[in-house]
């Protein structure tokens, strides 16, 4: 058969992502992978100069998506479909562009981890994130913003004279935008995908790129890569080199490129020589399985397990559903590690070529205890399936097709992309940004760019996104403005300076907004200052104001009869997320009487109680504090199950044994012995065990 693009659907099981928190995002960056600083010292200067290069303050402009659940029923998700007469591969083009499953047709093996449900949960840079297939990360170390978002799609051709599918969006977090290009040339095994990321601006960005592929664990999975040693990292935060496939252990049983037998959660990159070819696969006990492999400008490999202790089995149930598999993740990407970023230059690009594919190594041979001749069997197994000079070829030969304008619009991202090109101006040959995607969010910011005004926004309603690049902030600082918005203004300058470190200059341009109309979401910018300066106790009676005027100003006259259901909706979402800061605000200044009754508020009628996960951990936060354990436990026993979790956290079970701790204590001070007891006594139930890291670890091992 032909290759050919076409559209299709697919159906799952999945939990609504709710809409987008409407606060802006102005909070730390909580990235659970990064390095202490004293850990630096010990690494090559290359890499801890790049670790310490371009790390992000916020996610700012990006607003979070954390208003989804865990109760999930059947939905349609588009898809477009690229299929030969050996592979057929599945896109999910309003997810990301999720590269969803590839299939090999003459042997009906899935090479991806084909996730059975869409489950969200908080792994991403912007909160929601989910499982499976290959992921495209761009922006900073993490899971791309965009993971969950629609990305521009349409077909176009390829390189041989057939069909290609491309994948285009405008990256917010570095204003970077890129395109993926997916092939399969006539009677390939082997999915090609062109990726180009340009810098169109004049100045150096940090470049980040990561392609996630996940892919099914069993007891008997190996994963190979041409290296005899790894960068371990682990969510103790501690990067070291260990020799490869020992890792961290040293012992006889000890062998990382077998995921199954870990107990943690670990990364290691590998160590990939100069001038080998990069490639990394995952083979099943009969040596079958995926291998990736890319031209040489995407240098660095990854393995991430999630370990076979309680946590990690829990976070697999958690992401999927039980009984559907564990899986593991093989990465490649642009630096050595994901904790480091990389000098783009002004108006320039980084472009390559990456293959994913089956492969059938001797299972003796790769499953046996030598390493070399393992990695040579793969590496004899690869060069004779797909010759490195193929893929260079297949580069170069994309390369002349980079540029081709689209010939059919098959999916539509964000307008975002289309503001920025309109304020450039950009000429992105291949990577169209109509006009026409514009929508209400980037409309305001065309007349800020085209009449120099900034607009008023709409009565009680929360302020919308905003860009904060230099560029628009200096239009900001430039803008007329209509009378009674000159606060709106000033504002959201404060957000774009906020997202540019200049913390003094946002907390005035709030004040002045304050000063000049009051709004609830002044009060809140300001609290998230105070309370990134260490003021708990004035962070807790700004945050305390800005409730308190949201309940006079939004919730108030949503709870009026007659009011749209989209209205009290709008209201309900405003509510529990500046809720769920002002909570954790006052709980942190000792004021758990004020946390109850911000809990407490009345929702608008019609709309659901805030009574999920989240909500009922602050509860049980907030009974402990108020010396009420027993209550707090009622809520444990009763199950909390908190949709949001973030990657890493311990808060479930930190307040577990909190409460456990002060049910033995009964009022007196807890001591070691009463913790060592309540971990005796009061266990912590499988339901609400996430641990990601040892509670004792072993140091590591020199590679």
């Amino acid at each position: 058969m032909a290759t050919t693009v076409r559209r299709s659907a697919v159906t799952l099981p999945a939990a609504p992502l709710g809409p987008e928190n409407p606060l802006p995002a102005l909070r730390p960056l909580d990235e659970a992978h990064r390095v202490e600083s004293a850990e630096l010292r010990g690494l090559p200067p290359d890499m801890a100069r790049q670790i310490g290069y371009g790390a992000l303050r916020s996610v700012l402009p990006v607003r979070l998506r954390d208003g989804y659940g865990r109760d999930r029923a059947p939905a349609e998700f588009e898809a477009l479909v690229v299929e030969n007469e050996r592979l057929r591969a599945t896109v999910l083009p309003g997810l990301g562009g999720r590269l969803y499953s590839l299939l090999h047709k003459p042997s009906g093996r899935e090479l991806l981890y084909r996730n059975p449900v869409f489950q969200p949960a908080d792994f991403g840079l912007a909160g929601a994130w989910f499982s499976g297939g290959v992921e495209w990360n761009l922006g900073a170390t993490g899971h791309a913003a965009h993971t969950c978002a629609p990305v521009h799609a349409a077909r176009v051709p390829a390189p041989d004279g057939g069909e290609m599918l491309r994948l285009w969006e405008w990256e917010r977090l570095r204003d970077l935008p890129f395109q993926v290009d997916l092939w399969l040339p006539a009677d390939s095994d082997f999915l090609y995908v062109g990726i180009r990321v340009r810098n169109p601006h004049d100045r150096t960005v940090p470049a980040y790129w990561w392609s996630n592929t996940a892919v099914p664990e069993t007891p008997g999975t190996r994963v190979l890569a041409p290296a005899e040693a790894a960068w371990h990292f682990d969510y103790r935060r501690s990067l070291s080199r260990v020799r490869f496939p020992e890792g961290r252990d040293d012992g006889p049983e000890a062998d990382a490129s077998r995921p199954a037998r870990a107990e943690y959660a670990a990364d290691y990159f590998f160590d990939v020589p100069e001038g080998e070819r990069p490639w990394i696969t995952a083979l099943d006990a009969e040596g079958r399985g995926l291998v990736q492999t890319s031209t040489d400008r995407l240098r660095g490999r990854k393995l991430f397990l999630w370990g076979a202790g309680s946590g990690g089995r829990r976070w697999q149930e958690w992401l999927t559903e039980p009984g559907s598999g564990g899986y593991l993740e093989i990465q490649a990407g642009l630096a050595r590690t994901q904790l480091e970023h990389i000098p783009m230059p002004a108006e320039s690009e980084f472009g390559w070529l990456e293959a994913y594919g089956p492969l059938s190594a001797d299972p003796a041979v790769v499953h046996g205890a030598d390493w070399a001749a393992a990695r040579a069997e793969v590496a004899r197994r690869l060069a004779a399936g797909l010759p490195r000079a193929a893929v260079e070829e297949a580069y170069t030969a994309w390369r002349a097709h980079a540029d081709a304008d689209p010939e059919e619009i098959l999916a539509a991202g964000s307008g975002w992309g289309a503001l920025e090109v309109e304020r450039g101006p950009f000429d992105l040959p291949g990577t169209p940004f109509p006009a026409a995607t514009m929508g209400p969010e980037q409309k305001p910011w065309l007349e800020l760019l085209v009449a120099g005004v900034v607009p008023r926004p709409a009565p009680a309603a929360p302020p919308g996104p905003c860009p904060v690049s230099p560029p628009w902030r200096e239009l900001l600082e430039a803008a007329d403005t209509f009378r009674g918005s000159e606060w709106h203004r000033d504002y959201q300058l404060g957000i774009a300076q906020w997202a540019a470190g200049d913390r003094a200059q946002a907390v005035r341009s709030w004040q002045r907004a304050q000063a000049a109309h009051p709004t609830p979401w002044a009060l809140r910018a300001l609290a998230v200052a105070e309370a990134a300066e260490g003021e708990a106790k004035r962070a807790a009676e700004l945050y305390a104001a800005a409730f308190e005027a949201l309940a006079g100003s939004v919730l108030a006259p949503a709870a009026e009869p007659g009011q749209p259901d989209a209205v009290r909706e709008s209201a309900r979402t405003v509510q529990r997320a500046l809720a769920l800061e002002a909570v954790s605000a006052l709980l942190a200044a000792d004021r758990p009487d004020d946390a109850a009754r911000v809990l407490d508020h009345p929702v608008p009628p019609g709309t659901a109680p805030l009574d999920d996960g989240r909500f009922r951990l602050l509860r049980a936060r907030t009974a402990l504090a108020q010396g009420e354990p027993a209550r707090a436990r009622a809520l444990f026993d009763e199950g909390i199950e908190v949709a949001d979790l973030r990657e890493g956290a311990e808060e479930l079970s930190d307040t577990w044994y909190a409460v456990a701790e002060a049910l033995l204590a009964a009022g007196a001070p807890v001591d070691d012995a009463v913790r060592a007891r309540a971990r005796r006594e009061h266990p912590l139930p499988a339901r609400y065990d996430f641990a990601m890291r040892p509670q004792n670890p072993p140091p590591p091992q020199a590679g």
